[in-house]
């Protein structure tokens, strides 16, 4: 079988690794980047011109097509594939606007019932202002539209408040912002992979928004992610699935809007139960790195019988015992004002380790060297028998690795490796 994968960082270098160890599949992946041309092939393509990856599709003529980032997605690039014939894994871009809008996702959730928190859509700075004033500190906003993960900030402080939700109003023509209640308890994001009807739930993995240890800074696309979650509640997948993922999908088949593709829960665990925060269209980054270590299924089977409507006859999908943590090794100034250019050594010396580098942000420069070309730039992520074995590895793999002006988060999965995380409290 040959696969197309659409993207180019370590959330595709995660989806190709994974594909291939299934001997019958090639994969392709464009445009990708320096990592993943070491196992596969790669092609040139901008995926936000979806007349450009039409056409790489007509060249390569794959039996699947996987679509990685969002913002191809939104763009509706997957109706454009499958009208020339192609089967696709993703949503069409009617389905992907659980991402692309807040608003369309608390809308399709206060429809089917779904647990989330109390919000008001904005589209005047007045608007923004009345909304903080009524659901208080700390406040939540969000970019109605695509931000690449940093659309959201969580504050104590009323005017960096106004001053986001002001940047995102003003940022666009159409520009609003959804003003949210916030929502305590730990953060899980639970990946369900549908047809359409069916959806199978994947493995929860917690990842590590801020910039700095303790949650410190700003929000970032993601520092790190672990899975599993020894601390997560009893029946935890089971209870998302039939609360949150099933009726979603259900009320999107009710709007002839199906979801086909992967739906991504970014969920809270409130002392009053689980809350969904946001809906991402697609895989989300870093926390696929760790999800996809541990999946023991084939995922082409998954991702095909998801596009072609026959998850319901697919085998229960099987996981690895094993831990599983990435950690993020990040650009100088990032994410304010990431710095590119500075070369990258060690790789070579972490993978003889036994762990994966999954490359994000790297480039090929004028010497043939590998350099950093994007804000986050690894996720080197390893698996261990526990949590405290998984750390211990991918920290020594990210010790062997330099570049100049590189910072990573030192406490990703500390706390739930060492039993500090309770259901509804975080120490």
């Amino acid at each position: 079988m040959l696969i197309l994968v659409i993207g180019q960082g370590a959330r595709e270098h995660a989806i190709t690794q994974t594909l291939l160890r299934d001997p019958d599949v090639q994969v392709i992946c464009a445009p990708g980047n320096p990592g993943i041309a070491k196992i596969s092939q790669i092609s040139p393509v901008d995926v936000t011109d979806t007349n450009s990856v039409v056409a790489l599709a007509k060249k390569c003529n794959p039996d699947l097509i996987v679509i990685g980032p969002e913002a191809p997605l939104v763009a509706g690039v997957v109706d454009e594939l499958t009208n020339a014939g192609f089967i696709v894994f993703g949503p069409s871009k009617s389905a992907a606007q659980l991402e692309g809008s807040k608003a369309f996702a608390k809308e399709i959730m206060q429809a089917a019932g779904v647990p989330t928190g109390d919000s008001k859509y904005c589209q005047t700075i007045a608007q923004a202002r009345a909304a903080l004033e009524l659901f208080g500190a700390p406040y939540v906003v969000k970019d109605d539209g695509l931000a690449a993960g940093k659309g959201v900030v969580v504050t104590d402080d009323f005017a960096e408040a106004v001053a986001h939700a002001m940047a995102c109003i003003d940022g666009r023509d159409g520009g609003a912002v959804v003003i949210e209640e916030f929502l305590d308890g730990p953060e899980v994001s639970l990946f369900g992979v549908s047809d359409g009807t069916t959806v199978i739930p994947l493995t929860p993995a917690q990842d590590f928004k801020r910039v700095g240890d303790n949650d410190a800074g700003p929000n970032t696309g993601g520092m790190g992610a672990y899975s599993p979650l020894p601390w997560a509640p009893a029946n935890f997948v089971k209870q998302v699935q039939e609360s949150v993922l099933q009726p979603v999908i259900d009320e999107m088949r009710r709007r002839e809007i199906p979801f086909v593709g992967l739906l991504f829960a970014g969920l809270a665990v409130t002392k009053n139960g689980i809350k969904v925060i946001e809906f991402n269209a697609r895989f989300g980054d870093p926390e696929t790195q760790v999800v996809l270590a541990r999946l023991e299924s084939s995922l082409s089977q998954l991702l095909l019988a998801a596009a072609t409507g026959n998850l319901a006859k697919l085998p229960a999908l099987k996981w690895s015992g094993d831990s599983a943590v990435t950690v993020v090794m990040a650009a100088q100034g990032y994410p304010e004002s990431p710095v590119s250019g500075a070369v990258i050594s060690g790789m070579a010396e972490a993978e003889e380790l036994g762990l994966s580098v999954f490359h994000a942000g790297t480039k090929l420069n004028e010497h043939g060297e590998i350099a950093v070309s994007g804000g986050r730039v690894l996720s080197v992520t390893a698996t261990g028998k526990d949590l405290i074995d998984a750390r211990s590895q991918a920290y020594a793999g990210v010790e062997r690795i330099r570049f100049d002006g590189e910072h990573h988060r030192s406490d990703i999965a500390l706390k739930a490796a060492h039993g500090e995380i309770r259901l509804g409290v975080e120490n």
